[in-house]
């Protein structure tokens, strides 16, 4: 917890998806061939796309939760050397891959989308070219210039050219209009032309307008990562969006998934880091425990090795991670008074009591504990891919910059993102009320405070994101060279590694995959000399 004899300084300063599968050698420009066989119907691949996209969501990056500063091995575990000391190639990450996933991911797009646009089933193809949209986005911020305009063409185009991040940007929005326009027109979205689309649009059962939510939003995040890029004209877009009139998500309006999760068919958040379809503890969850970084390292007198969540007295920490059983021989879980962490990239042994059963959970992995607020019904949790939480935050920051010009203030927006945090991970308007209160005079809570508004908003985002999106945390990082806790007394030092060995910072970007230099080498190699700590994307004019 922030101390208050210190404040007067601070002051005076899972389911089976086709066509997505885990091959290691993803040739990007795949024909969507492979989906036609078995004389497939295109309206039912799209369940099953969208499936797979609230997968990739939750269980794709793990690396970015840790560089982060949410997650860390056990110390039971040796360590892992590619991610632990940023000394990696272009084989990482080896498993959950963002680019085979989501390239394979937007290969079942646009299988639906073609056969949409043969069938005049204008509904499915707009909500497959708004999730073309929003995986293209991961990937260039993940990646920079990637094959986009030439990709997922088959045989058609068998080498497909790297489109500039700028530019795929650029035509997101476009593609995000044309989308708009097929679900405000009558013909194409009715449900004459698109059987079964309140059963197939597993994400809004088939309710145009917040699709069109949805898309804006999308938007709104394009347009804050590259705010301060010439190449993209915001007033115009912002200008789109208005006179559209829809929106964006809010309170209330994530887009999430559950087709029946179950202890059978787990939420795949749960499956990955808790337990998975046949009862059995997942390899994660014992795996991955929390960050001293953002838990702390339990009870100790030190407000630095408190973690940031605790220093802050914020009630999420108990949402993101369970605290440690004392007594694991017992049939009762027994928390500890605090949560306790490991730093990232910490060796087997080299702090004590830094073994699984002593370090706080990801995730509820003893039956008899509490669920986290990640996953508040357990197996049968929804899913999500872009939370109101997330929407709100976007809001404020766009509200902020002017970007957005109207409607509530950037002052507004923040506090209801992060009640909508709070509200949505099962905590009280009391438990908001009495965080705020407490952190008066802090600029990472108290937007009245900072000097720099956009600080509070970023700090404050930071802490909601836990667990849910980590790459759009990387990209504040990396657009913005935030340093969290530096403004308030929070002084662990940045949630970097600490394995011998390990690079002094983050990676900006990763490198592209093996594949591409083997299936599209002239393309690839035309991309120069991929330095992952210098070769910045776009956006990233830090």
């Amino acid at each position: 917890m922030k101390i208050k004899i210190k404040k007067l300084a601070i002051l005076a300063t899972s389911l089976v998806v086709l066509g997505t599968g885990c091959k290691t050698n993803f040739d990007i420009n795949a024909s969507t061939e492979d989906l036609t066989a078995g004389s497939l119907n295109y309206r039912d691949v799209l369940p099953a796309a969208l499936s797979n996209n609230a997968r990739i969501v939750a269980t794709d990056w793990k690396f970015l939760q840790n560089w982060m500063g949410y997650w860390a091995r056990s110390g039971s575990y040796q360590n892992d050397q590619q991610e632990e000391t940023y000394n990696f190639t272009n084989s990482f990450p080896s498993t959950n891959n963002p680019w085979t996933d989501l390239y394979y991911n937007n290969s079942s797009y646009n299988y639906v989308q073609t056969k949409a646009i043969e069938s005049g089933s204008g509904f499915y193809e707009a909500i497959a070219r708004i999730m073309k949209a929003h995986n293209f986005q991961l990937l260039t911020d993940v990646y920079g210039n990637i094959p986009y305009s030439e990709a997922l063409k088959g045989n058609e185009v068998r080498s497909p050219k790297y489109d500039k991040g700028a530019d795929i940007y650029k035509d997101l929005f476009r593609e995000l209009d044309k989308a708009i326009a097929l679900l405000k027109d009558p013909v194409a979205s009715s449900p004459a032309n698109n059987d079964k689309i309140t059963t197939n649009d597993l994400v809004f059962k088939g309710n145009a307008s917040m699709w069109i939510k949805f898309a804006n939003t999308l938007k709104l995040r394009l347009l804050v990562h590259a705010y301060d890029v010439p190449e993209i004209n915001a007033a115009a877009e912002v200008a789109i969006i208005e006179a559209e009139g829809s929106g964006y998500l809010q309170s209330g309006e994530t887009a999430k998934i559950n087709p029946g999760y179950s202890s059978a068919k787990p939420n795949p958040f749960y499956r990955a880091y808790a337990i998975n379809e046949n009862g059995v503890l997942a390899s994660n969850a014992d795996f991955v425990k929390a960050n001293s970084y953002a838990a702390g390292f339990g009870n100790v007198s030190n407000p630095g090795n408190w973690g940031y969540y605790r220093y802050d007295a914020d009630p999420r920490i108990d949402k993101f991670y369970v605290k440690p059983d004392v007594n694991p021989d017992a049939a009762i879980y027994e928390p500890a008074d605090y949560h306790k962490g490991i730093p990232f990239g910490a060796t087997s042994g080299q702090f004590p009591n830094s073994l699984g059963p002593d370090l706080s959970s990801i995730n509820a992995i003893n039956s008899t504990s509490p669920n986290t607020g990640l996953t508040p019904n357990g197996p049968a949790s929804d899913a999500w891919i872009i939370t109101s939480v997330e929407s709100l935050f976007l809001q404020a920051e766009a509200r902020e910059r002017g970007i957005i010009n109207s409607g509530p203030s950037a002052k507004d927006l923040l506090y209801s993102a992060v009640l909508e945090s709070f509200t949505t991970l099962g905590l009280t308007t009391q438990d908001y009320e009495d965080y705020l209160d407490y952190n008066i005079g802090f600029p990472d809570v108290d937007y009245d405070e900072a000097t720099d508004k956009t600080y509070t908003i970023l700090s404050q985002k930071w802490f909601a994101l836990n667990g849910i999106a980590p790459y759009e945390i990387w990209t504040d990082v990396r657009r913005t060279d935030i340093v969290y806790g530096d403004l308030v007394g929070f002084d662990p030092g940045p949630p970097l590694s600490i394995l011998t060995g390990a690079k002094p910072s983050i990676p900006i970007r990763l490198f592209y995959p093996q594949s591409e230099y083997s299936f599209n080498e002239v393309n690839a190699k035309a991309q120069g000399t991929i330095d992952v700590f210098t070769s910045r994307i776009f956006w990233d004019k830090q």
